[in-house]
C-alpha cells in the first residue's frame, strides 16, 4: 500500500514498514455522493439515539427501583466505557477488512441493530424474568442479573453500530472536507431528533395503557412503562436502520484490496495472526500527527465532564432539585420526569445547533467553535453546582416541590448544554475524519481510536 504523503520523505531509503500495521485502501467512490443520500445514511443515528435517550433518562432510576444502591449504579454504567474500549476499535478493524458483498460497514450496522433489539427486550422483561425464577418482595437479585446482562449487550450493540455508521459517512465523503463536516452535522442532527423523541417518550408515564399486556404480576406500572417505551424503540430501530442501509451504496472491498504482507513479511509474522488487531491498533498511533493528538486529548477532557452529566442528569434533578429518593414518595419521580423534559429541550437546542454547524465552522473555524463550546460547557456545569447549593439552602427539600424559579433555572441550564453537546457530537469526528483521510488510514479503526479518547476518561 502507498505510504502516507506525510511520511514519504521520512521513509525513503528505509525498508518498508510491515503492512500489518496499515489498514487497507478505501474502495474507490465513483462519484460524489448527493447530500440527500448522506442524510438518509445518517438517519440510523435517530433510532440509536432514541434508545440511548431512554437508557439515560429511565434506566438509572429503574435500576435503583430493582434494589441496586445508588452508589452501585455508576458501576453498572461502567460496562459502556469498558465495552467501548474494545468493541469500537475491534469492529473498526474488522469493518476496514470486511469483504462482504453488502459492503464493509453495513453488515456491522445491521448486526448492531439486531443486538440492540435483543438487549432492550431483555432489559424490559428483566423484572418478569426475575419473577419467573423466584423473585418476590423488595429483593430482586434475579431481575438484577437479567438487567445487567441486557445492559451489557445494549452497550456493546450501541458501540457496534455507531462506529461503522460514522466510518461509512467518512467513506462516502472522501476528501471533501465540507461534505465531511455536513455528514457529521447530519449525524448530530439525527441524534438530536432521536434525543427529543426519546426524552419525550421517557417523560410520559402512560405508555403502559397503550400496551396493556406489559403490566404483569412481576412488572408494576413503572416497569410496564419502561417496557412499552422500549417497544417503541424497536420500531424506530427497524425503520431507521432500513432507511440507512438501503441508502448507502458501498463498493465491496475485494480480496485483492486487503492489506496482505509480502512473502518475506508473511514469513516473519507467521506466528502473530492472533495479535493482528492490537498490532494494527498501536501501529496506527505512529502515523498520528500533532493535531490529531490534540483532538484526542481535548476529546478525553470533554468526556470527563459529559459522562457524569449524561449518566445522572435526571437523577440529579430528582435528588438535588426535587429533594427526593428512589422508592420514597413522589418527589423523586417528579424530578426524573422533569429532568427528561429538560433533556428534551436540550435535544431541541442540539438539533438547531447541528443545522447551523456548517455555517459556524465555515465562518469562525471548527477549532475555534469547539473551543468556545468547551468554555460554555464548563460554565453550565458550574451553574449546576451553584443551583444545587441554592436549592439545598432554601429549606424546601424533602417537604415541598421546588419553586418555579429553581426548576426554570435547571431547565435553562439543560437547554444551553445542547449547544456544546451538539458540537461535541460533530466537530471532533469531522476533524479526525479529515486528517485520517489525508494520511490514508482506515476510517473504521481510526474512529475506534477516537472512541478510546471518549471511553478512557469515563
Amino acid at each position: 500500500m502507498a505510504i502516507p504523503e506525510v511520511d514519504r520523505q521520512r521513509t525513503r531509503g528505509r525498508p518498508p514498514a510491515s503492512s500489518s500495521t496499515r489498514p487497507p485502501a478505501r474502495p474507490p467512490v465513483k462519484a460524489r455522493v448527493p447530500l440527500r443520500q448522506l442524510l438518509r445514511v445518517a438517519s440510523v443515528a435517530c433510532g440509536i439515539q432514541f434508545g440511548w435517550a431512554l437508557q439515560l433518562s429511565l434506566l438509572t432510576p429503574y435500576v435503583q427501583e430493582l434494589g441496586i444502591p445508588h452508589a452501585w449504579a455508576s458501576i453498572i454504567w461502567l460496562c459502556g466505557p469498558l465495552s467501548g474500549l474494545l468493541v469500537q476499535p475491534l469492529v473498526g478493524h474488522m469493518s476496514d477488512r470486511c469483504t462482504s458483498r453488502f459492503g464493509r460497514r453495513r453488515p456491522f450496522i445491521l448486526a448492531g441493530a439486531v443486538s440492540i433489539i435483543v438487549a432492550v427486550l431483555i432489559i424490559g422483561y428483566s423484572a418478569d424474568i426475575g419473577w419467573l425464577f423466584g423473585d418476590r418482595g423488595s429483593s430482586r437479585p434475579r431481575a438484577i442479573v437479567a438487567f445487567v446482562f441486557g445492559f451489557w449487550i445494549l452497550d456493546v450493540a450501541n458501540n457496534m453500530t455507531q462506529g461503522p455508521c460514522r466510518a461509512l459517512l467518512a467513506d462516502l465523503t472522501g476528501k471533501d472536507n465540507r461534505r465531511t463536516r455536513v455528514a457529521n452535522a447530519y449525524f448530530s442532527l439525527f441524534m438530536a431528533v432521536g434525543n427529543v423523541l426519546g426524552y419525550a417518550t421517557g417523560s410520559y408515564s402512560g405508555w403502559y395503557k397503550i400496551f396493556p399486556f406489559t403490566r404483569t404480576a412481576g412488572c408494576d406500572v413503572d416497569c410496564a412503562n419502561l417496557k412499552s417505551a422500549f417497544f417503541l424503540d424497536i420500531i424506530f430501530i427497524v425503520v431507521t436502520t432500513y432507511i440507512s442501509v438501503s441508502a448507502a451504496k458501498e463498493v465491496p472491498l475485494g480480496l485483492r484490496d486487503r492489506s496482505t504482507p509480502s512473502h518475506e513479511e508473511g514469513h516473519e509474522q507467521s506466528g502473530q495472526a492472533g495479535e493482528a488487531f492490537l498490532w494494527e491498533l498501536f501501529g496506527t498511533f505512529r502515523y498520528f500527527s500533532g493535531p490529531i493528538w490534540i483532538i484526542l486529548s481535548v476529546t478525553a477532557l470533554n468526556w470527563v465532564g459529559w459522562f457524569p452529566f449524561l449518566l445522572f442528569d435526571t437523577d440529579w434533578m430528582g435528588r438535588e432539585i426535587y429533594g427526593g429518593e428512589p422508592n420514597e414518595g413522589d418527589f423523586y419521580n417528579a424530578g426524573v420526569r422533569m429532568g427528561a423534559f429538560g433533556l428534551m429541550f436540550n435535544s431541541v437546542v442540539l438539533g438547531i445547533t447541528s443545522v447551523l454547524m456548517e455555517k459556524l465552522c465555515r465562518k469562525w473555524g471548527a477549532g475555534f467553535v469547539w473551543g468556545v463550546s468547551n468554555i460554555l460547557m464548563a460554565l453550565c456545569f458550574f451553574s449546576m453546582l451553584v443551583l444545587a447549593y441554592v436549592a439545598d439552602h432554601m429549606g424546601y427539600l424533602g417537604h415541598d416541590l421546588p419553586p418555579n424559579g429553581i426548576v426554570i433555572a435547571a431547565l435553562v441550564i439543560f437547554s444551553i448544554l445542547g449547544v456544546p453537546l451538539a458540537i461535541t457530537y460533530s466537530v471532533p469526528y469531522a476533524l479526525v475524519a479529515i486528517r485520517i483521510e489525508a494520511l490514508g488510514l482506515g476510517q473504521g479503526l481510526s474512529m475506534g481510536v477516537l472512541n478510546l479518547a471518549i471511553v478512557l476518561p469515563q
